[in-house]
């Protein structure tokens, strides 16, 4: 699903595994000081949020429309190198979240994204807030 979306495309996204998306660091991808510039961190860790989202209800896949309603990283240090990110949603957020989406056709997750340099070293972390509802008949 990624690899379809364009601006993905640009920024150069791509798959490490079947759950998780990488980021290489290109010198377009820079910013003033040779690092990963935080919007394309930004733009990793929201994409495989909608990644996470998607394998984690398969099911919905066709019947939803998801937005992403609120997103925030917190950087921790510099990048100079390919990222790794990696996504979950907590087992009770999980349940609530089908719980109301099976009542109302509507409703809220948070996926948890990290950011890891090859060699494991966190540099970014956030949580992205998607707003799911089913489409309309």
């Amino acid at each position: 699903m990624t690899e379809t979306v364009p601006f993905v495309q640009t920024v150069g996204i791509g798959h490490k595994d079947a759950d998780r998306l990488t980021l290489s660091n290109d010198p377009c991808l820079q910013n003033h000081l040779g690092t990963l510039h935080a919007g394309a961190l930004y733009t990793l860790a929201e994409t495989q949020s909608g990644l996470a989202l998607m394998r984690l209800f398969p099911e919905l896949q066709e019947e939803v429309i998801p937005l992403l309603r609120s997103g925030g990283l917190k950087y921790r240090h510099p990048v100079t190198e390919s990222v790794v990110a990696t996504a979950y949603v907590l087992q009770e957020e999980q349940e609530h979240f089908m719980k109301r989406f099976s009542h109302k056709g509507r409703a809220t997750v948070t996926v948890a994204v990290t950011l890891k340099t090859e060699e494991e070293k966190i540099c970014a972390e956030g949580d992205f807030v998607w707003f799911v509802q089913r489409k309309s008949l």
